[in-house]
């Protein structure tokens, strides 16, 4: 069993460096307990996210980062290694835990990809609580800084060699109305499948041009290692697109990636003997 997660990559305050090692450690050690208790990958995954999306340290749920008009739209999506299952949903608004709404996704089994207000009914259907889209703006993004880094994830590995992912995110700050970044969308900042599973963070668009997570995964099914993978796959982000960008990935032999090109990328991963390692740089 193996688990890691990632806050974001981008450039953080030293004041926040703590906070945000935290948030990853607590995350970590919840999705551990899913896997430790007989729980799937899948399962993990999704606690571990939720517990990212009600942290108001990160871009993810509670947190998240004002689009242009002001207001806060939600993209988050999980995915199944195993058969390949995918739920995933984009600008969706009033929704505080928007990683289990793409798991009533991926569950319903009908679409992979809900966006907007009809995944918002989608929701109300499938008795996701809502909450007043208010409530996940905090303090911080009424004034508005900086160095903000974005989208929050989780890839497990559980004891029957089951691989999943999971990535929720606020999107980009100041951002037109329903635009779609790369975290709802397959290949692009979330997969899995039977050789790995791989959450990505960074600018959506450059990530998107480069199909950066299937990149990661196909790599790792090549033979390559999971960390070389993963900095194959950012330098040539880098060299196509001239952005900077960070990921986590498991590889079916259990190898954990945490590689990012940015300044900071915090994270918080346990190994098959339950030691827990988190980093920020």
């Amino acid at each position: 069993m193996r688990i890691v997660v990632h806050g974001g990559a981008g450039r953080i305050r030293e004041a926040r460096h703590a906070a945000c090692r935290a948030g990853c450690e607590r995350a970590a050690r919840a999705g551990w307990r899913v896997l430790t208790a007989g729980g799937s990958a899948l399962d993990a995954a999704e606690a571990a996210v939720r517990l990212l999306e009600d942290d108001p340290e990160f871009n993810a749920g509670t947190g998240a980062v004002l689009r242009a008009d002001g207001r806060v739209q939600l993209d988050a999506a999980i995915m199944d290694g195993g058969d390949l299952r995918f739920g995933g949903v984009a600008a969706v608004e009033g929704i505080r835990n928007p990683v289990s709404l793409a798991r009533r996704v991926l569950e319903d089994g009908r679409h992979a990809l809900l966006a907007g207000p009809d995944a918002t009914s989608f929701a109300e259907a499938a008795g996701i609580p809502r909450c007043d889209p208010a409530a996940l703006v905090v303090d911080r993004e009424r004034t508005r800084w900086n160095d903000r880094y974005g989208t929050v994830g989780c890839v497990a590995l559980d004891r029957d060699g089951r691989l999943a992912a999971a990535t929720s995110t606020g999107g980009q700050f100041g951002a037109l109305a329903g635009r779609v970044g790369d975290s709802s969308l397959p290949g692009c900042g979330t997969y899995a499948d039977a050789h790995a599973g791989v959450s990505c963070t960074g600018p959506g668009e450059a990530i998107m041009r480069t199909v950066l997570a299937r990149d990661v995964a196909a790599r790792i099914a090549g033979g390559d290692m999971a960390g070389g993978a993963a900095r194959a796959a950012l330098t040539l982000l880098r060299e196509r697109t001239g952005q900077d960008a960070g990921l986590i990935a498991i590889g079916r032999d259990g190898g954990i990636a945490s590689a990012f090109t940015t300044p900071h990328m915090p994270m918080a991963r346990i190994g098959a003997d339950g030691h827990l390692v988190v980093g920020l740089d």
